[in-house]
C-alpha cells in the first residue's frame, strides 16, 4: 500500500542510466539529471513526494571504492529521520559489491533502501531504466497496515524483480536482467501488481535506533583457484604485508588442489592470522568442507565456510568486521553467523 503521504530521496551516484548519447561521438555522458522529471514524464503521476540528490562528480561504476560507500551511508544518515525510504541509483557493474557493502553499514535498518539502474540511459526509446526507476521509487514507498514500510532492507531492484542487496551477483552485461540471486528467493515480484514474500524479508526493532557504521578496512583480497595457478602467484597474495584476510574462490563444494605448497601456504597465512573464507566458484549452491577429502584438507589448513555467500557479500562483511576492529577470531566466528540475511548456515 502506497501511502500517499510518503516523501522519498532519490539519489543520483551515476551510472548508465542518467546518461545521455553524444551525437557526434557517439560516446555516452551524463547529462543534467536535474531534469529527470523531464526525462522521465511518468514521475508526475506518483502520488507521492520525491526528492533527489545528486553526487558531485558523478561516480563511473568502475570507480567505486569504500570512500565512496561511506559518502552514500552518510548522505542516507543525514536524512534519516526526513524521509520514508531512499532509492540509489547506481552503474551496474559494481552494484552488488556497493549494495552488499551498505547492507553491512546499517543496522536495525527500518528504511527501505533500493539500489537500481539500467541497461541502456534512460534517454534511449527501448530503456530499461524509466520502469526500474519508477518501481524502485514504489517499493520505497510502500507501507503495510501498520504504517511500517513492506521492505526495511537493503535490496536491488532490476528487470521486475526486487532482490535481497548482499544475495545478488550481476550475470549479464547485455540482457535487461543482469541480475541474479542464485541462493535466495527474489523479495518481490512486480507485474501488474507488486507481490511481495514478506515472510523472508527482514523485521528490524522498531523500538530500536538505527545504527550507522562508515568505518570499513579494505586489507581484503580476492584468489581464484583455476587448474594451473602458480605457487608464486598464489604465495606472493597471501604474503602482501598488509592482508587480513583473503576470500578464496574454489570449486564446486568447496574443492581446491591438495598440492603440498598450497596447503603450506594457507597454513602459514592462519598462523599469521590471515582469515580466509571459501566461497564456491558456482553460481548456484553452497561449500560443504566435509563432503570431499579436498574440502576436509582445507579445513584443517584453518580454512573457513563461507557456506553460500557471494563474493560480494564476503568482501563486504570482511571490510565492515575488520572495519569494526575486530581481532582475527572474532571475524572468524562471526564469518559464520548471519548479520543482515547474507547467507544460509543451515545449509
Amino acid at each position: 500500500m502506497i501511502d500517499v503521504n510518503a516523501h522519498v530521496l532519490l539519489i543520483y551516484t551515476g551510472g548508465t542510466i542518467g546518461m545521455i548519447e553524444n551525437m557526434e561521438t557517439g560516446a555516452l555522458e551524463p547529462f543534467n539529471f536535474s531534469h529527470l522529471r523531464s526525462n522521465v514524464p511518468e514521475m508526475k503521476r506518483l502520488n507521492f513526494q520525491v526528492d533527489t540528490f545528486i553526487f558531485e562528480p558523478l561516480i563511473d561504476s568502475s570507480e567505486i571504492s569504500p570512500d565512496k560507500w561511506r559518502e552514500m551511508v552518510e548522505v542516507v544518515k543525514a536524512h534519516y529521520n526526513d524521509y520514508d525510504g531512499f532509492v540509489i541509483l547506481h552503474g551496474t557493474d559494481t552494484m552488488a559489491y556497493t549494495a552488499s557493502a551498505l547492507s553491512f553499514m546499517f543496522e536495525n535498518l527500518t528504511k527501505p533502501i533500493i539500489f537500481t539502474g539500467s541497461q541502456l540511459p534512460i534517454g534511449k526509446l527501448r530503456t530499461d531504466g524509466k520502469e526500474n526507476l519508477i518501481t524502485a521509487l514504489e517499493i520505497a514507498a510502500d507501507k503495510n497496515y501498520d504504517g511500517h514500510p513492506i521492505v526495511p532492507e537493503v535490496c536491488i531492484f532490476f528487470q521486475n524483480v526486487l532482490f535481497r542487496a548482499n544475495r545478488t551477483t550481476k550475470i549479464n552485461a547485455e540482457n535487461f536482467n543482469a541480475f541474479s540471486s542464485a541462493d535466495f528467493p527474489s523479495l518481490a515480484e512486480a507485474g501488474v501488481t507488486i507481490r511481495y514474500n514478506s515472510n523472508i524479508i527482514l523485521k528490524p526493532d522498531y523500538t530500536k535506533d538505527v545504527l550507522f557504521y562508515e568505518s570499513l578496512d579494505d586489507s581484503i583480497a580476492v584468489i581464484k583457484i583455476f587448474p594451473g595457478i602458480s605457487p608464486e602467484v598464489f604465495s606472493a597474495v597471501l604474503n602482501v604485508e598488509s592482508i587480513k584476510a583473503v576470500v578464496l574462490e574454489t570449486y564446486g563444494s568447496g574443492n581446491a588442489l591438495c598440492d603440498d605448497w598450497f596447503l603450506s601456504d594457507l597454513k602459514k597465512a592462519v598462523e599469521k592470522d590471515i582469515v580466509i573464507v571459501n566461497v564456491t566458484q558456482c553460481l548456484y549452491g553452497t561449500v560443504e568442507m566435509y563432503r570431499y577429502e579436498t574440502g576436509q584438507n582445507l579445513l584443517k589448513a584453518g580454512v573457513i565456510s563461507g557456506y553460500d555467500l557471494t563474493t560480494e557479500a564476503a568482501i563486504a562483511k570482511l571490510m565492515f568486521l575488520f572495519g569494526l576492529k575486530k581481532t582475527p577470531d572474532e571475524v572468524r566466528k562471526l564469518m559464520q553467523v548471519s548479520l543482515r540475511g547474507e547467507m544460509n548456515v543451515d545449509k
